[in-house]
């Protein structure tokens, strides 16, 4: 079966890269994850990769005096997979670049914890919809452009927080769905991009 090949960019625990492992295991979708790239050494994604036999390519933010070649080098380690898709999962750093942004148009997603352009750039969303005492909040999957937050919407669903507690609650509840819609819009643009191949 023809597969496309995905490269995941994450910063932290990597729970929204996790649900991603899990479906391509489980669900065998047309679907290849052929490496992590991470801007944090302690990252527990890299962890996750390890166990999934996933390459993790570390590029550590704070060894990079010129932030210019920090981005450079994000460029040149993902163009060494030649992914169909990149996929942004809880990467902490705005995406720098004219050359990957030429190279990779319509092809970088990211998942924001909002429906955009509620709480746009912001990068504690869920804190700041619970303290704005909001009912209902929800999710948004983007193209990536230079314009942060700003790139055309490919999906949003809204969710419901009237019964959160707190902004970690807010967010566990969030999420959930994230980790659903993810899948399904990858999903579906794999089978696009394989028309094409």
């Amino acid at each position: 079966m023809k597969k496309i090949s995905l490269i995941v960019l994450s910063s932290g625990r990597g729970s929204n890269f996790q649900a991603l492992i899990d479906w391509v295991k489980n669900e065998s979708p047309p679907v290849e994850i052929k490496a992590l790239i991470t801007d944090n050494p302690n990252a527990q994604s890299i962890q996750r990769a390890k166990e999934a036999d996933i390459d993790a390519e570390v590029v550590s933010y704070k060894e990079f005096e010129k932030k210019e070649k920090f981005h450079q080098e994000i460029f040149e380690r993902i163009e060494k997979y030649e992914p169909d898709l990149i996929i942004l999962a809880g990467y902490m750093r705005i995406l720098r670049g004219e050359e990957l942004f030429k190279r990779y148009q319509n092809r970088i997603l990211n998942i924001h914890p909002s429906l955009l352009p509620q709480f746009k750039g912001s990068t504690n969303a869920q804190k700041d919809a619970f303290e704005a005492g909001l009912k209902v909040s929800g999710l948004t999957i983007h193209y990536v452009t230079e314009n942060v937050d700003g790139g055309k919407i490919i999906y949003q669903e809204k969710v419901d927080i009237s019964g959160c507690k707190d902004e970690l609650e807010v967010a566990e509840t969030i999420l959930k769905r994230e980790h659903l819609a993810y899948k399904g819009v990858i999903g579906r643009l794999a089978h696009e991009i394989l028309k094409t191949k």
